[in-house]
């Protein structure tokens, strides 16, 4: 199996601000803005819905709710409005899906999806960042890929469930490629069955990868097996041993700022089997599915 840590969601870059977390420890992943998507921020539902007022607020109106949102990754059923046969699904393109296909990143391989978060507070009718709370790096979701399309091959009948999706909306792309969810997650040590593809509710101490004494968000605190052997780094993207530091409870790494997939094989560190386990279902109190 191949663990992808995938960055998605709003950040400095894509959006202008932090996802955020709210008091009662719930968390949302802002899709970033597309306004190529047929999508509006306005037109996402369920734990999405108050995602029109927040993108406004936060990003200090520099994205509306008007404006086009890429849901993508898409993994809460209750998101959007759905036709039969929907099931969670990830589009990619350009390098990062070059860097996907180089590794074999396939069917199987299980994405873990972090972004950047930071606390909010109630002000008046809306919400404001916690001053004092710096950004940090959470995982917010997974996906475990049960099939591969890439969207130039697929005929007009293919997928019908699938054709709100931003990736439908490119035009010709020979790396446009779709990786679909599988039913359930497979090949990991679960302490209790998971869905193939899900978001974490609530924040956990377990989610979070940036240090809780850093100066950076990117600056992240990993168990020891993820130090480099032999020159071999589990990460792409993090050959460079600069990059990491031993330290007495693990190892600490300042993560490549840029790049989506940063991919690591299971079949080289078989330990990872465990760490993304504990991922899933936590100890800590984040619900799996």
């Amino acid at each position: 199996m191949r663990i992808v840590l995938s960055r998605k969601g709003f950040d400095t870059a894509a959006g202008g601000c932090p996802s955020p977390i709210f008091p009662d420890g719930s968390m949302l992943s802002l899709p970033i803005p597309d306004a190529g998507s047929p999508i509006r921020y306005r037109d996402l539902k369920g734990s999405l819905r108050p995602a029109g007022q927040l993108v406004s607020r936060l990003s200090r109106g520099r994205v509306g709710s008007a404006d086009g949102a890429h849901l993508d990754p898409d993994l809460a059923p209750e998101a959007f409005d759905r036709r039969p046969g929907w099931r969670a699904l990830l589009g990619q393109t350009g390098s990062a899906q070059g860097h996907l296909r180089r590794q074999g990143v396939g069917t199987g391989d299980l994405f873990l999806f972090f972004g950047l978060f930071r606390p909010v507070r109630r002000v008046g009718p809306g919400w404001v960042f916690v001053h004092g709370e710096p950004p940090r790096h959470v995982f917010w979701g997974w996906l475990q890929v049960g099939a591969v399309h890439r969207v130039d091959d697929l005929d007009g009948q293919s997928l019908p469930w699938a054709r709100y999706h931003p990736h439908f909306f490119r035009g010709e792309d020979p790396a446009n490629t779709l990786y679909l969810s599988a039913d359930t997650v497979t090949g990991l040590p679960l302490v209790r069955p998971a869905p193939g593809a899900g978001v974490f509710r609530h924040y956990a101490e377990h989610l979070r990868l940036t240090a809780s004494d850093a100066g950076s968000a990117s600056v992240w605190t990993l168990p020891q097996w993820f130090h480099p052997r032999a020159g071999v780094s589990p990460l792409t993207y993090h050959r460079d041993p600069r990059r990491w530091c031993r330290t007495r409870n693990g190892v600490l790494l300042r993560a490549a700022a840029r790049g989506q997939e940063f991919v690591l094989d299971a079949g080289v560190f078989p330990e990872a089997l465990g760490w993304a386990a504990q991922v899933l279902c936590g100890s800590s109190g984040a619900r799996c599915g």
